[in-house]
């Protein structure tokens, strides 16, 4: 009996053993982090290839090859007690190490900066690597962004004349390998998207010049800058707006340098303040021509005009300096329309008739059908 008892004592130790362990492991077990979780360590051991890191006390992870990059730049110059983050990759490797990585806790680090930077409306440096012809392609903390064409500051726009995209291509590589201030505008680290801009970075100094500036003012300035769309006007100390195509004169123009050229001094019209972005009129300085319009024209005259440019829809011409109309390609002679291009040319002065006009418009209608059609009597 006293046999028997005792093999009975000896199990009951062997099972509370065995809960203890079970017990013991569970406790383990809620310890050891998830798979892709960040975790804090620290160093305690740095080769070539492979960085090991003490993880809370309970179990050892390793940091290996690829997973070493790191696109937050923070674990360049590691030394053993150092505390740094890393993403679980595996719970246990070949060795009974936890697998990590710094190059996906480098990701998550290096676009929540940039996020911050761009919430705090910081100025950084980035460097540009690259052109294409929409704009810059730059390098912040290790990660690729761009700046498009239209965020760079005034004296950096690529001003080409004929809007040839080659030659602002020419010009925007000359950026290659140069350093510039911007501000992010837009960043999403699921699209790896980076837009920096760097207009914003002068935004604030501009629009504190601008405040003293109203719709209606009138600037003395000089001509900056020639492209297709307009002329660029550069006053009060470089602060610089535009005067778009259809500003510059009241008549019909193809391009900006019919009217002004580079390094002119002109007087030009405030006509919108858009935050810092100044639009001009040089056309609002001057008499509108279409004002006496009615005066010297009317509807069934017929006026000599001279052929300016000849489009799909029809034949600007030009009636005198400042007025300008317009034969709808349906005024024209089916005999005519049928070899346009052949039997009229640009300069050439034909005879028209008057259809319609708008001084308030800015609007005049030919036809070059002059021959009334005889109607047959019934």
């Amino acid at each position: 009996m006293k046999e028997k008892k005792s093999i009975t004592k000896q199990e009951t130790k062997d099972k509370q053993k065995t809960k203890l362990k079970k017990l013991l492991s569970a406790k383990y077990t809620k310890l050891l982090p998830k798979v892709g979780e960040i975790v804090e360590g620290e160093v305690i051991n740095i080769s070539p290839n492979a960085v090991h890191l003490d993880i809370k006390g309970i179990a050892t992870g390793v940091v290996r090859g690829y997973e070493l990059f790191d696109e937050s730049g923070e674990y360049s110059n590691l030394k053993v007690g150092d505390k740094v983050s890393a993403t679980v990759l595996e719970l246990e490797n070949e060795n009974g190490e936890i697998e990590l990585s710094f190059r996906c806790a480098g990701h998550e680090k290096a676009w929540e900066k940039l996020k911050e930077l761009m919430e705090k409306g910081e100025v950084v440096t980035v460097t540009v690597t690259s052109a294409n012809k929409g704009g810059l392609m730059v390098r912040l903390n290790r990660i690729t962004g761009f700046l498009p064409v239209s965020q760079l500051a005034p004296e950096h726009y690529p001003r080409v004349e004929g809007g040839s995209k080659n030659k602002i291509l020419e010009r925007l590589k000359k950026f290659v390998n140069k350093k510039l201030k911007v501000k992010i505008i837009d960043v999403s680290k699921e699209e790896k998207k980076l837009i920096v801009s760097e207009r914003e970075t002068i935004k604030e100094k501009e629009k504190e010049k601008i405040s003293k500036y109203k719709v209606g003012d009138i600037v003395e300035g000089e001509i900056s800058g020639l492209v297709d769309f307009g002329a660029f006007l550069k006053f009060d100390d470089g602060l610089e707006g535009l005067i778009h195509l259809s500003e510059l004169d009241w008549q019909r123009i193809e391009h900006p340098r019919e009217v002004v050229k580079v390094g002119q001094k002109v007087k030009a019209k405030i006509i919108s303040i858009d935050d810092s972005r100044v639009s001009f009129s040089l056309k609002q300085l001057k008499e509108d021509p279409w004002k006496k319009a009615s005066e010297k024209y009317k509807i069934g005259q017929k006026v000599k005009g001279k052929i300016i440019k000849i489009n799909p829809f029809g034949l600007f011409v030009e009636l005198d300096e400042k007025i300008h109309g317009l034969c709808h390609i349906s005024e024209i002679p089916p005999e005519i329309k049928k070899e346009l291009n052949k039997k009229i040319k640009e300069n050439d002065t034909l005879e028209f008739k008057i259809l319609s006009l708008e001084p308030e418009n800015h609007r005049l209608g030919l036809t070059l059908k002059l021959k009334e059609k005889k109607t047959k009597s019934s």
